[in-house]
């Protein structure tokens, strides 16, 4: 009970500092944007992110980034646990462009960054605005990786929720391939219905092989969905599995 006590001190400052630090890097950030010079956002976005986790104290360790082309093109799909998963993506690739919840832009001070992610809001569906935010996704895959959390919003029970086929209709209309992440340790750390930081959860980043398009395409979407979920499984730590984000 003291360990919560204390965390929740600990989280009240942390966010303080958060958003305080979030609003610098919005104010030296916004005229790079308008300017767009890319180059010096993707600097400052990366600067934000892994600036975030030394402020909580978090060590974020990174595995495969190897596997990632210089100038490649991906549609990153990724677990989704915390609010500390897009910073966790940003800290290695800084200049992903955003499909997420409308939700967020309503945050203050951080919906200034998200719009400087080339952020792609998800609302709530319907024929005429499901197929625009299509449209601008794959608009935005033409010069961008873009970054999508197909189970549509974070879990509350630590397991990966069912996904979304949105990303399916991304890749079959473009010409780039599916880059699957596993976020570990972030369901342990701050998860949707907790208030408090785990401070002394441990945190990392797996990035797997990249699935070729030619290898997807010809697979249906139930297919493809399985193909992605199975290969994000098969790294989450056992941490991040239902009853493992409380404190004793």
């Amino acid at each position: 009970m003291w360990k919560i006590r204390i965390y929740t001190i600990l989280t009240i400052l942390a966010f303080s500092l958060l958003y305080l630090f979030t609003g610098i890097i919005v104010i030296i950030g916004l005229p790079f944007v308008f300017l767009k010079m890319k180059r010096a956002v993707r600097f400052l976005m990366r600067l934000w992110a892994k600036s975030a986790f030394l402020i909580i104290g978090k060590k974020l360790h990174v595995e495969g980034l190897e596997k990632i082309k210089k100038d490649g093109k991906y549609i990153l799909i990724a677990n989704h646990s915390s609010l500390f998963d897009i910073l966790a993506i940003v800290s290695f690739a800084p200049g992903v462009a955003w499909f997420g919840n409308a939700r967020l832009l309503k945050i203050p001070i951080f919906s200034q960054v998200l719009k400087m992610t080339n952020y792609v809001p998800m609302t709530r569906a319907s024929i005429k605005n499901t197929k625009e935010m299509l449209d601008r996704l794959i608009e935005k895959s033409e010069g961008h990786t873009i970054a999508i959390f197909p189970e549509g919003t974070r879990t509350q029970d630590g397991k990966i929720n069912d996904f979304f086929r949105g990303f399916i209709h991304v890749l079959r209309a473009s010409e780039i391939n599916v880059l699957p992440v596993t976020l570990n340790g972030f369901f342990v750390l701050k998860p949707k219905n907790r208030f408090y930081i785990n401070f002394s959860s441990r945190i990392s980043v797996i990035i797997h092989e990249p699935l070729e398009r030619e290898a997807l395409i010809e697979k249906s979407d139930v297919e493809i969905i399985a193909v992605v979920k199975d290969i994000i499984e098969s790294s989450l730590d056992f941490l991040e599995k239902p009853g493992n984000s409380k404190i004793d």
